[in-house]
């Protein structure tokens, strides 16, 4: 191997997916400022969004979205172009 291009700071890392609160111990270079405490030992901490434990991909499940206000959102947005088309029909008749 080559000297002198692999990082320095490889260490066990404590990876933490915010969606279901599940930690895992893996190495890696990451920098972060937060640690976290794993069975008596301190480690650095990385926050994961998404992570295999919570992706529908790996669980088999989907996870429910909020997607009411969306589509409300939607609605409302696009609403006016839906009265005119009431009006436009009626017209026709």
């Amino acid at each position: 191997m080559r000297k002198g291009i692999h990082p320095e700071n490889y260490r066990l890392v404590a990876f933490k997916d915010m969606s279901n609160e599940e930690v895992f111990l893996t190495k890696s270079t990451a920098n972060t400022k937060e640690t976290l405490e794993v069975d008596g030992v301190e480690y650095p901490l990385v926050k994961l969004e998404i992570s295999r434990t919570s992706h529908p991909f790996y669980t088999g499940k989907a996870k429910f979205l909020d997607t009411a206000g969306r589509i409300d959102k939607f609605k409302s947005k696009y609403k006016k172009f839906q009265k005119v088309e009431k009006v436009e029909k009626k017209e026709e008749e």
